[in-house]
């Protein structure tokens, strides 16, 4: 039986792996499941578990027992002035910092709820009624005279597949809601989809527009960001943007340069949701391993200055829902004590990668360290600490070539006492011509 707890261990670890992540969908009513149902089964066909509510349902709890129920939040209800039961921004805040996934789709009638939840992420919608209106990539026919309906193109979208998805294949989407700012502090802000130059935000309902708060492509359409602890954030401007109408219709630019056909709303909301829902760009550490050069295992006691050593860590990819081999170029590692003594870029072979490198003259307690960061992928940081010592004093090379001219100046110094001493004791005076010898010195020779 003493497999049994083995079996167990392996069996629940398949479990987890396996079961279905929870996602509790907000919207300003139940109703929601019929309009935004292409985009509620996209997601639960990829096999995850939804329920759906009012976001002033008096039930609502992200937390039981301290530990969230739920592992993504989806806010389809831009009006919502209060959320009901424990639900509030600071409690969804609590939830990110737990590890949950939000995405939020606002609207023109935003409510003080979202406005709220977006300034605790470092973000911040326009005001209530307002809109983006673009006067030259509106849709002809969907708009209904203001120009708040508009066709964004690829090039409008943040260069990551990861996030998007191709978007050089991605048609033209839809998008009618209000606009999005990044705060100026906000260092982890995403700007996936921005508006166009000529897109300001004002109310469509005023007589003229006098110096709108928001214009140009600073202002974003969709923003979203990774928090430290790699929890994702997705802010839209528009609900109708993930909407069954939006999905299903045929765009048709007042922008001559963009062609007609079907929208691409239905591609970019399931590569968004998937990034949201980590779903893709997750990483994780293998395995990790360092040992001397021309060995299998790391040194029973320390390094030693200088020595070779190798350097392999294996990283894996979320993909599909399976992990597989990464095969990123551009991961590099450090060999640091207090700064990086060595930085060096990792050889990839099938998510094995790989680096060989000589220990630094200097003594000290080291680490190997690997620090990813790239948009789209998870923060990936792995840290292996080592000692360096000086060499025993039995280790250093009898002649080292560097000393030879301290070697000669001592063996002439050595010479040239041997010299001078046969000098100084052999040698003997001869008299001075012009000098007369003393006949008692005579006597005495």
């Amino acid at each position: 039986m003493r497999w049994l707890p083995v079996l167990l261990l392996a069996v629940s670890i398949a479990v987890q792996e396996t079961s279905a992540d929870r996602i509790l969908v907000l919207g300003e009513s139940v109703a929601v499941k019929d309009t935004h149902s292409n985009f509620l089964n996209s997601v639960k066909e990829r096999g995850h578990e939804l329920t759906v509510r009012a976001a002033d349902d008096s039930q609502l709890a992200l937390f039981k027992h301290g530990q969230p129920i739920f592992e993504h939040l989806f806010i389809l209800a831009p009006g919502v002035q209060v959320f009901g039961g424990s639900l509030s921004p600071n409690e969804i805040s609590k939830f990110v910092d737990a590890g949950g996934n939000v995405l939020v789709a606002a609207g023109s009638n935003i409510g003080d709820a979202l406005r709220e939840l977006a300034v605790e992420h470092g973000f911040e919608f326009d005001e209530a009624g307002t809109s983006v209106i673009d006067h030259h990539n509106y849709d002809k026919t969907l708009d209904s005279g203001d120009h708040t309906t508009i066709v964004v193109s690829k090039d409008q979208l943040i260069n990551a597949e990861l996030i998007v998805g191709n978007s050089a294949k991605l048609s033209p989407v839809i998008f009618k809601g209000v606009g999005l700012i990044p705060g100026k502090t906000n260092n982890l802000a995403l700007n996936i989809v921005k508006a166009s130059g000529t897109a300001y935000s004002f109310d469509p309902n005023a007589a003229r527009a006098t110096n709108p708060a928001l214009a140009g492509s600073r202002m974003l359409l969709i923003g979203g960001l990774q928090s430290r602890n790699n929890a994702r954030i997705v802010l839209s401007g528009s609900v109708d943007f993930f909407s069954n109408a939006f999905f299903a219709a045929k765009t048709n630019s007042a922008n001559p340069s963009v062609k007609p056909g079907p929208s691409g709303n239905g591609e970019l909301a399931a590569a968004i949701v998937q990034w949201v829902m980590k779903e893709s760009g997750v990483l994780r550490v293998k395995s990790v391993s360092h040992h001397k050069n021309g060995e299998m295992v790391p040194p029973a006691e320390d390094y030693f200055i200088t020595e070779d050593v190798v350097y392999t860590i294996e990283i894996e990819e979320l993909k599909n829902g399976k992990w597989v081999p990464f095969q990123g170029k551009d991961v590099q590692l450090e060999f640091v004590r207090i700064d990086p003594f060595v930085r060096v870029t990792l050889k990839n072979n099938n998510g094995k990668l790989t680096a060989a490198f000589k220990l630094p003259d200097v003594l000290g307690v080291f680490k190997f360290l690997v620090d990813y960061r790239r948009v789209g992928y998870t923060h990936l940081y792995d840290v292996q600490q080592v000692s360096v010592r000086p060499l025993w004093h039995t280790q250093y090379e009898r002649f080292i070539r560097s000393a030879y001219p301290y070697y000669a100046s001592s063996f002439s110094m050595m010479a040239g006492l041997v010299l001078f001493s046969i000098v100084y004791l052999y040698h003997k005076d001869s008299p001075v011509k012009g000098v007369k010898v003393l006949d008692s010195e005579k006597k005495k020779n």
